[in-house]
Protein backbone atom coordinates (compact mmCIF):
# COMPACT_ATOMS: atom_id res chain seq x y z
CA UNK A 1 0.00 0.00 0.00
CA UNK A 2 1.15 3.53 -0.78
CA UNK A 3 -0.18 6.36 1.33
CA UNK A 4 0.68 9.95 2.08
CA UNK A 5 3.53 10.44 4.52
CA UNK A 6 2.56 11.76 7.96
CA UNK A 7 4.76 13.38 10.57
CA UNK A 8 4.06 10.34 12.76
CA UNK A 9 6.13 8.37 10.21
CA UNK A 10 9.26 10.39 10.98
CA UNK A 11 10.95 7.83 13.23
CA UNK A 12 10.36 5.03 10.72
CA UNK A 13 11.56 7.24 7.86
CA UNK A 14 14.79 8.03 9.70
CA UNK A 15 15.27 4.29 10.32
CA UNK A 16 14.70 3.73 6.61
CA UNK A 17 17.37 6.33 5.81
CA UNK A 18 19.77 4.71 8.26
CA UNK A 19 19.18 1.25 6.73
CA UNK A 20 19.65 2.35 3.13
CA UNK A 21 23.27 2.26 1.92
CA UNK A 22 24.55 5.59 0.66
CA UNK A 23 22.00 7.71 2.55
CA UNK A 24 23.10 10.11 5.27
CA UNK A 25 20.78 11.54 7.89
CA UNK A 26 21.36 15.29 8.20
CA UNK A 27 20.12 18.09 10.40
CA UNK A 28 17.68 19.00 7.62
CA UNK A 29 15.94 15.66 8.31
CA UNK A 30 14.94 16.66 11.86
CA UNK A 31 11.35 16.16 12.88
CA UNK A 32 10.84 19.94 12.98
CA UNK A 33 12.15 20.42 9.43
CA UNK A 34 10.21 17.42 8.17
CA UNK A 35 6.99 18.76 9.69
CA UNK A 36 7.50 22.10 7.95
CA UNK A 37 8.23 20.36 4.66
CA UNK A 38 5.13 18.16 4.84
CA UNK A 39 2.92 21.12 5.73
CA UNK A 40 4.37 23.15 2.89
CA UNK A 41 3.97 20.31 0.38
CA UNK A 42 0.67 18.57 1.17
CA UNK A 43 -0.34 15.47 -0.81
CA UNK A 44 3.15 15.15 -2.36
CA UNK A 45 5.07 12.86 0.04
CA UNK A 46 4.48 9.13 0.19
CA UNK A 47 5.44 5.92 1.96
CA UNK A 48 5.22 2.33 0.79
CA UNK A 49 4.02 -0.07 3.45
CA UNK A 50 4.31 -3.85 3.37
CA UNK A 51 3.05 -5.85 6.35
CA UNK A 52 2.77 -2.68 8.48
CA UNK A 53 6.43 -1.79 7.80
CA UNK A 54 7.54 1.28 5.86
CA UNK A 55 9.86 -0.13 3.20
CA UNK A 56 10.10 2.90 0.94
CA UNK A 57 9.43 6.60 0.79
CA UNK A 58 9.65 9.61 -1.44
CA UNK A 59 9.56 13.27 -0.56
CA UNK A 60 8.48 15.85 -3.07
CA UNK A 61 7.97 19.57 -3.12
CA UNK A 62 7.58 22.38 -5.63
CA UNK A 63 8.28 26.05 -6.15
CA UNK A 64 5.03 26.75 -7.98
CA UNK A 65 6.55 25.99 -11.39
CA UNK A 66 8.77 22.92 -10.99
CA UNK A 67 8.57 19.82 -8.84
CA UNK A 68 11.55 18.46 -6.92
CA UNK A 69 11.84 14.84 -5.86
CA UNK A 70 13.93 14.06 -2.81
CA UNK A 71 14.72 10.97 -0.82
CA UNK A 72 13.33 8.25 -3.07
CA UNK A 73 14.33 5.21 -1.03
CA UNK A 74 13.43 1.55 -1.06
CA UNK A 75 15.07 -0.88 1.33
CA UNK A 76 17.52 -3.10 -0.60
CA UNK A 77 15.58 -6.30 0.08
CA UNK A 78 12.44 -4.80 -1.52
CA UNK A 79 14.04 -3.45 -4.69
CA UNK A 80 13.44 -4.71 -8.23
CA UNK A 81 9.69 -4.97 -7.57
CA UNK A 82 8.59 -1.64 -9.07
CA UNK A 83 8.15 0.04 -5.68
CA UNK A 84 10.39 2.98 -6.61
CA UNK A 85 8.31 3.51 -9.74
CA UNK A 86 5.09 3.44 -7.72
CA UNK A 87 6.45 5.98 -5.27
CA UNK A 88 7.82 8.52 -7.74
CA UNK A 89 4.76 8.17 -9.97
CA UNK A 90 2.60 9.05 -6.97
CA UNK A 91 4.52 12.32 -6.78
CA UNK A 92 4.39 13.00 -10.52
CA UNK A 93 0.63 12.38 -10.60
CA UNK A 94 0.06 14.65 -7.59
CA UNK A 95 2.20 17.38 -9.13
CA UNK A 96 0.26 17.17 -12.39
CA UNK A 97 -3.00 17.59 -10.48
CA UNK A 98 -1.78 21.00 -9.30
CA UNK A 99 -0.52 21.99 -12.75
CA UNK A 100 3.18 21.18 -12.44
CA UNK A 101 4.49 19.35 -15.49
CA UNK A 102 8.27 19.42 -15.07
CA UNK A 103 10.09 17.73 -12.20
CA UNK A 104 13.75 17.57 -11.19
CA UNK A 105 15.77 15.29 -8.97
CA UNK A 106 19.32 15.92 -7.80
CA UNK A 107 21.53 12.82 -7.65
CA UNK A 108 25.12 12.66 -6.46
CA UNK A 109 27.41 11.80 -9.35
CA UNK A 110 28.93 9.07 -7.17
CA UNK A 111 25.57 7.34 -6.66
CA UNK A 112 25.77 4.89 -9.55
CA UNK A 113 22.67 2.98 -8.50
CA UNK A 114 20.46 6.06 -8.45
CA UNK A 115 21.94 7.48 -11.66
CA UNK A 116 21.26 4.20 -13.46
CA UNK A 117 17.73 4.08 -12.02
CA UNK A 118 16.80 7.55 -13.29
CA UNK A 119 18.47 7.09 -16.67
CA UNK A 120 16.52 3.84 -17.15
CA UNK A 121 13.27 5.66 -16.36
CA UNK A 122 13.83 8.11 -19.22
CA UNK A 123 14.77 11.11 -17.08
CA UNK A 124 17.11 13.48 -18.89
CA UNK A 125 20.58 14.02 -17.44
CA UNK A 126 21.21 17.75 -17.45
CA UNK A 127 24.77 18.58 -18.41
CA UNK A 128 23.99 22.15 -19.44
CA UNK A 129 23.94 23.65 -15.97
CA UNK A 130 25.79 23.75 -12.69
CA UNK A 131 24.19 23.65 -9.28
CA UNK A 132 25.52 25.95 -6.57
CA UNK A 133 24.60 25.80 -2.89
CA UNK A 134 24.96 28.17 0.03
CA UNK A 135 24.65 26.75 3.52
CA UNK A 136 24.17 29.33 6.28
CA UNK A 137 23.66 26.65 8.93
CA UNK A 138 26.11 26.19 11.77
CA UNK A 139 26.24 22.55 10.73
CA UNK A 140 27.52 21.93 7.21
CA UNK A 141 25.57 18.67 7.13
CA UNK A 142 22.23 20.48 7.08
Amino acid sequence: MIREMKIEDHKAIIELFENTPGVTVRDADSIENTKIYLERNPHLNFVKIIDTKIVGCVMCGHDGRRGYLQHLLVLPEYRKQGLGDQLFNSCINSLQKIGIQKTHIFVFKTNALANTFWANKGWQLREDLNMYSLNKSDNNNA
